[in-house]
C-alpha cells in the first residue's frame, strides 16, 4: 500500500487554499474542540473515497465555502514493492497526483476523480480529461492496496479507535479474509454450491410432479377403500338386521331378569339395613343427649376464662392512661416554660431532651463499635497466625465440644492448598459445600463424635473415612490441589474425576459423560451442566489466607475511623447537655421539669411497652372470645347432628314403607319378563344362545342399544354416503401404482445426482477452508509480531474449521492479549481499560496492513490518547514507531505533551475567528532529527 506526501485543499469548510507536507511516518494533528481536525481528516476520506465521519458528508464541507468547485489534491508514493510492482501501475513515477473536484451540477454536488503520474498541479488537472466517476477510482485505489475492507477500517469514527476489539469473533474472521483473501477459491466455493442448488432445485421440481401422482394414486385409492368400505358396510347391515340384533335381545332379556332377580334380593337387603339404620339413630340420639349437656359446660367456662382476661384488659388500658397522662403533663410544663420564659426556653428544654437522648445513642454506638473492633482484631490476629481458615459460631462452639471431649479432629479447609492460583476460583466452587467439613483422625471416635453432632443439630459432614490421597490425572482438578493430610477417598476422587478446560466449547472433544469445569465455575455433572459462581471469600489455601487478612485489614482501619468518630460524637452529645442543663437552672418551670425528668422519661420510657401490654391483653381477650365462639360452635354442632339423626330416622321409617309398598309389582314384571325371553329363545340354533359369544358380542356392539344404533348410522352411512359402487376403480388403482413405482426409480436417480454435487461442494469447502486456515495463520503471524513490538503477548488460535456450512458461518477468530503477564484477555471481555482497548485495536488495525506484498499503508486514527495515562501514551507512541504504517493522529490540546513524543510532523488547526470568511491556514511544525 501507498504513503501520503502532501495535501493540498480549495475551498473546503472555511480553508480557501493551503498546502501541508504529510511525509513523515507520525503526524499528529492538534488543535482545540472545533478548529478542524476532523475536517482535515474528512478531507483525506473524501479524497480516498470514503464515508465521512459520523453523519457527516461532503457537500457539507463544500457549501460553507459558497464556491463553485473545491479541490483536494494529494501526492502520494508509487515506489515498486518488495514484487517490484508499483500500486500505481501503469504510473511509472515515484510521486503520482490523486485529485477530488467536486462542483455544482443541476442543483447538487458531484465528485469527479482523477490519477496523474508525478505531481501535478490544481491548475494543469483542471485541464485534464482523465476524469474518472467513483466506482472506477475505487477500483484503481483497491489495485493500489486500498480495498473496500481496509477502506471500511480507515472510516472508523472519531473517539472510536478501540472499535476493532469490539468487533465480534465471527466479523473479525470475515474482515481479515476480506483482505488477505483469495477470490478464487471463493468464487469455486460458491460456485459448487450454486450448481448443488440447481441440482436441488430441479429434484424439487421432480419431487413435486412426484407428489403430484402420488396425490393421483392416493385419490384412486381412496377411491377403491370407498368401494371396499361400501361392500363391508353392506354385509354389516344385513348382519346386523339378521342374527346380531335377535342375539342381542335374547341376551339383554337375560340380563334385565338376572338383574330384577338380583335387585328383589337387594330389596330384601335393604330392609333389613333399613332397619339397622333406625336402631343406630335412635341410639345416637340417646349419646347425643349427654354430648350436649357437655358442650354447655364449656360453653359456661369458656365465658368465665373471658371475664378474667377481660379483668386484665383493663387494668392494662388503665396503666396506658395513666403513662399517657404523665406525658401529657410534661407536654404541659413544657407549654407553661414556654408561657412564663418563652420560647426560648422550650427550645432549650427540648433541646436538653434531644441532647440526653443523643448521648444515650451515642454511647451506645461506641459500645458496639468497641465490641465488633476486639471481635475483628481477633480474628486477623488469629489469620496472621495461621490459625485456620474463618469458622461459623455453631462450627466453632461443636469444634469446642469435640476438643472437651478428647475427639482430635481437623477441618477440611486446614489441610487443602490450592498450587494454581488460576484455578483458585473453580476449586472453591467445588468444596463450597463442603467448607466446614471436619475429619476425624480416630477412626474409633466416630460414634462418640456421631453422638455429639446428633445431640447439637450439628449440620455439617463428620467424615471418619479418610485414604491416602491417590495420584492425579492429568488434566484433572485435583491436580492443582494438595492435601497436608489423608482426605475422605469420595473427596479425592470427586476432584480426580472432573477435568479442567478453559471454556464450555473445549468440551466438544471430551467424551460425552466425562465431568469438567471451567476457571470461572461452570461445571457439567451426570445431572447436567450448570454455573456453580466463584465465592466472593475463599477459605482454601494460602491465597484464601492472604485475601482473608486483607479484608480484615480493611475492616479494621474502617472500624478505628469510625469508632473515633463515634467518640468525638459522644463527647460533643455530653458537652451538649452540661450546657443545656446549665441553661435551664434558675427557671422555676424548667427547674420543676428537671426534678420530674426521671419520672417523665420513665413514663415516655414505659410507654411503648404499656402500649404492647395492653396489645397482648386484647389478643388475649380476643383469643377467649373465640375460645367461647368454638365452644357455642362445638354446641350448635351437637345440634345440628341431632337433627341430622332425626332425619335419618325418618328416612328409614318411610323407606321401610316404601319397600313393602313396592315388592309386589316388581314380582309380576319380573313374570312378564320371562315369558318374553322363552318366546325368543325358540327355534335359534344352539351356538347363538352360547353365554361366551353372547359376551363378546355385548362388549364387541356396547349392548343391544349399541347395536340398534350401529345399524342406524350404517343405514345411514349407506344412504347419505358418497360410495363408489363400480368395482373397476380397483383396477385403476393398480395402473396408478405401477406408474408411481416407475416416478419415484427417476427421483432416486436424480437424487443421486444431487448427491454427487453435494460431494462436489464438499472439496469445494474444502479447499476454501484451507485457504482460510492459510489466512488465519498469517494473520495471526502478524499480530504476534506486532505483539513483540508493542510488549505485549498475542495468541491467535486457529478456529474450528469443520467442512460444513454451518460451521464455517459460526466460526470465528478469537484473539487473546496477555498485558503485563496479568491473564488473558478476549476481544471485549470487559476487563481490559481504555488504553488496553486502544493497544488492541491498533495491533488488530496495523495487521490488516501487514501484506509482504504490499507493505507500508497508511491509517487514520482519531483521538488515540483520549483515555490513556502518560506510561499508556509512551507505549502507544512506540508501538507507532516500531511499524511500517503512516499514522495521521488527532489530538485536542488539552492532552499531555507526551502525545508529540512519537510525531515527526505535527499539524496545528485553528478556530475561524469572528467576523472574518475563512480559518486560517494549518501551521506545520517538522521534527527535526
Amino acid at each position: 500500500m501507498f504513503h501520503i506526501r502532501e495535501i493540498e485543499l480549495v475551498h473546503w469548510d472555511f480553508w480557501r487554499r493551503f498546502t501541508v507536507p504529510l511525509d513523515a511516518q507520525i503526524i499528529t494533528i492538534v488543535g482545540p474542540n472545533g478548529s478542524g481536525k476532523t475536517t482535515l481528516l474528512d478531507a483525506l476520506r473524501t479524497l480516498f473515497a470514503l464515508r465521512c465521519s459520523g453523519k457527516r458528508e461532503f457537500r457539507r464541507y463544500v457549501r460553507r465555502a459558497n464556491a463553485g468547485v473545491a479541490w483536494i489534491r494529494a501526492t502520494v508514493a508509487n515506489r515498486p514493492g518488495p514484487t517490484g510492482k508499483r500500486p500505481f501501475f501503469p504510473c511509472l513515477k515515484d510521486d503520482i497526483t490523486l485529485a477530488c473536484r467536486i462542483k455544482r451540477a443541476g442543483g447538487d454536488w458531484i465528485r469527479e476523480y482523477v490519477i496523474e503520474d508525478g505531481i501535478v498541479p490544481i491548475e494543469v488537472l483542471d485541464e485534464s480529461t482523465q476524469w474518472a466517476g467513483l466506482r472506477d477510482y475505487q477500483t484503481r485505489l483497491a489495485y493500489a492496496g486500498l480495498t473496500p475492507a481496509i477502506a471500511k477500517v480507515l472510516a472508523l469514527e472519531q473517539g472510536d479507535t478501540d472499535k476493532l476489539c469490539e468487533y465480534t469473533p465471527r466479523a473479525l474472521l470475515d474482515l481479515v479474509f476480506d483482505v488477505f483473501g483469495d477470490k478464487e477459491v471463493l468464487d469455486n466455493y460458491q460456485a459448487a454450491r450454486s450448481e448443488q442448488q440447481t441440482a436441488l432445485r430441479e429434484l424439487e421440481s421432480l419431487a413435486l410432479d412426484l407428489e403430484k401422482l402420488r396425490a393421483q394414486a392416493e385419490a384412486k385409492r381412496l377411491e377403491a377403500d370407498r368401494y371396499l368400505e361400501w361392500r363391508d358396510l353392506a354385509r354389516e347391515t344385513q348382519a346386523l338386521e339378521a342374527e346380531i340384533i335377535p342375539r342381542l335381545e335374547v341376551a339383554e332379556l337375560v340380563r334385565e331378569t338376572g338383574e330384577a332377580r338380583a335387585k328383589l334380593r337387594g330389596d330384601k337387603v335393604e330392609t333389613r339395613e333399613r332397619v339397622a339404620s333406625l336402631a343406630r339413630a335412635q341410639a345416637r340420639l340417646a349419646e347425643l343427649d349427654v354430648e350436649r349437656g357437655g358442650a354447655k359446660e364449656q360453653v359456661s367456662h369458656a365465658k368465665a376464662a373471658l371475664a378474667e382476661h377481660e379483668h386484665v384488659w383493663l387494668a392494662a388500658r388503665d396503666r396506658l392512661r395513666d403513662l399517657e397522662r404523665l406525658v401529657s403533663e410534661r407536654d404541659a410544663l413544657r407549654e407553661r416554660v414556654g408561657r412564663e420564659h418563652g420560647a426560648d426556653a422550650v427550645a432549650s428544654e427540648e433541646e436538653a431532651s434531644a441532647a440526653f437522648a443523643a448521648a444515650d445513642t451515642a454511647r451506645s454506638e461506641v459500645r458496639a463499635l468497641k465490641a465488633r473492633f476486639e471481635e475483628v482484631t481477633e480474628q486477623l490476629r488469629q489469620a496472621r497466625d495461621k490459625a485456620g481458615p474463618p469458622q461459623e459460631a455453631d462450627v466453632r462452639r461443636f469444634r469446642g465440644e469435640l476438643s472437651a471431649a478428647g475427639i482430635e479432629h481437623v477441618a477440611l479447609a486446614e489441610i487443602t492448598e490450592v498450587t494454581d492460583p488460576a484455578w483458585q476460583g473453580a476449586v472453591e466452587a467445588i468444596l463450597r459445600p463442603y467448607r466446614s467439613l471436619l475429619l476425624l483422625e480416630r477412626e474409633d471416635d466416630r460414634y462418640e463424635a456421631w453422638a455429639l453432632g446428633e445431640r447439637e443439630r450439628f449440620r455439617h459432614f463428620l467424615v471418619a473415612e479418610r485414604a491416602p490421597c491417590p495420584g492425579p490425572m492429568p488434566g484433572s482438578l485435583l491436580e492443582v490441589v494438595r492435601f497436608a493430610g489423608d482426605p475422605p477417598r469420595w473427596l479425592a476422587d470427586l476432584l480426580n474425576r472432573i477435568r479442567r478446560i478453559e471454556s464450555a466449547d473445549a468440551a466438544r472433544k471430551l467424551p460425552k459423560d466425562q465431568d469438567w469445569i471451567t476457571p470461572d465455575g461452570y461445571h457439567r455433572e451426570r445431572r447436567g451442566a450448570r454455573h456453580l459462581g466463584v465465592p466472593h471469600e475463599f477459605w482454601f489455601g494460602a491465597l484464601a489466607r492472604t485475601a482473608r487478612v486483607d479484608n480484615l485489614n480493611t475492616e479494621v482501619r474502617d472500624l478505628d475511623a469510625r469508632l473515633q468518630a463515634a467518640q468525638k460524637r459522644q463527647d460533643e452529645a455530653d458537652a451538649r447537655l452540661r450546657a443545656c442543663r446549665e441553661k435551664l437552672l434558675g427557671l422555676q418551670a424548667a427547674e420543676l421539669m428537671l426534678a420530674r425528668a426521671p419520672e417523665f422519661e420513665a413514663a415516655a420510657n414505659e410507654l411503648p411497652a404499656a402500649r404492647a401490654a395492653l396489645a397482648q391483653a386484647e389478643r388475649d381477650r380476643d383469643a377467649a372470645k373465640a375460645e367461647v365462639q368454638r365452644c357455642e360452635e362445638s354446641l350448635r354442632g351437637v345440634d345440628i347432628e341431632t337433627n341430622r339423626r332425626r332425619d335419618e330416622e325418618r328416612v328409614a321409617r318411610e323407606a321401610l314403607v316404601r319397600l313393602n309398598a313396592d315388592a309386589r309389582p316388581q314380582r309380576l314384571e319380573q313374570a312378564a319378563r320371562l315369558m318374553r325371553l322363552r318366546s325368543k329363545r325358540r327355534g335359534m340354533p344352539r351356538h347363538w344362545l352360547a353365554a361366551e359369544t353372547q359376551a363378546g358380542l355385548a362388549e364387541q356392539f356396547n349392548g343391544l342399544a349399541g347395536a340398534r344404533n350401529e345399524l342406524a348410522r350404517l343405514k345411514r352411512r349407506l344412504t347419505e354416503g358418497d360410495w363408489a359402487t363400480d368395482e373397476q376403480v380397483l383396477i385403476v388403482r393398480d395402473k396408478l401404482k405401477l406408474e408411481l413405482d416407475a416416478r419415484e426409480r427417476d427421483y432416486g436417480e436424480r437424487n443421486a445426482y444431487c448427491e454427487r454435487t453435494r460431494v462436489l461442494v464438499d472439496d469445494a469447502r474444502s479447499a476454501y477452508i484451507a485457504k482460510l486456515r492459510a489466512t488465519v495463520r498469517q494473520y495471526g503471524k502478524n499480530l504476534r509480531a506486532l505483539g513483540d513490538l508493542a510488549g505485549i503477548h498475542v495468541e491467535c488460535p486457529t478456529p474450528l474449521l469443520e467442512n460444513d456450512d454451518l460451521a464455517l458461518h459460526t466460526a470465528g477468530l478469537e484473539v487473546q492479549f496477555d498485558f503485563d503477564q496479568k491473564g488473558i484477555q478476549t476481544l471485549n471481555d470487559g476487563e481490559a481499560s481504555g488504553g488496553q482497548q486502544v493497544m488492541k485495536s491498533m495491533i488488530l488495525l496495523v495487521a490488516l496492513l501487514m501484506d509482504d506484498a504490499r507493505p507500508g499503508g497508511f491509517v487514520f486514527i482519531d483521538e488515540p490518547f483520549a483515555h490513556l495515562d502518560v506510561a499508556n501514551i509512551d507505549r502507544v507512541g512506540a508501538f507507532l514507531r516500531a511499524t511500517r504504517a503512516q499514522y495521521l493522529i488527532t489530538t485536542p490540546v488539552t492532552h499531555n505533551a507526551n502525545v508529540f513524543q512519537p510525531a515527526q510532523l505535527t499539524l496545528v488547526t485553528r478556530k475561524k475567528k469572528g467576523g472574518e470568511d475563512w480559518a486560517p491556514p494549518i501551521g506545520v511544525l517538522r521534527r527535526e532529527i
